[in-house]
């Protein structure tokens, strides 16, 4: 059974950075690609950022130029490094594969952009 373990959420300022981290334990990471997906409050989960088996990239539009998706294949970890956070940035977010999502979602780590 996959267990995906989302960390680093926290309380930052319009204009800050947080650094995501998900590990997946128990799966065949480096052959997935993963995503990060994020749900604010009252909304449905949405797709934020791909990283294919490769390295390729890609993101919602609303992050781009402000969002950077990684992966360490040794670690089985993917990160989200979030620059220039916004308010509208606000939500709880989860990592599982992608574009299909094939893991059971872990428990998220919410990320509040407030002043």
């Amino acid at each position: 059974q996959v267990q995906l373990v989302e960390s680093g959420g926290g309380l930052v300022q319009p204009g800050g950075s947080l650094r995501l981290s998900c590990t997946a334990s128990g799966s065949n990471f480096r052959t997935n690609a993963m995503g990060w997906y994020r749900q604010a409050p009252g909304k449905q989960r949405e797709w934020v950022a791909g990283i294919m088996v490769g390295g390729f990239t890609n993101y919602v539009d609303s992050v781009k130029g402000r969002f950077t998706i990684s992966r360490d294949n040794a670690l089985n970890t993917v990160y989200l490094q979030m620059n220039s956070l916004k308010p509208e940035d606000t939500a709880a977010y989860y990592c599982n594969t992608f574009p299909r999502t094939l893991y059971t979602w872990g428990q998220g780590t919410l990320v509040t952009v407030s002043s």
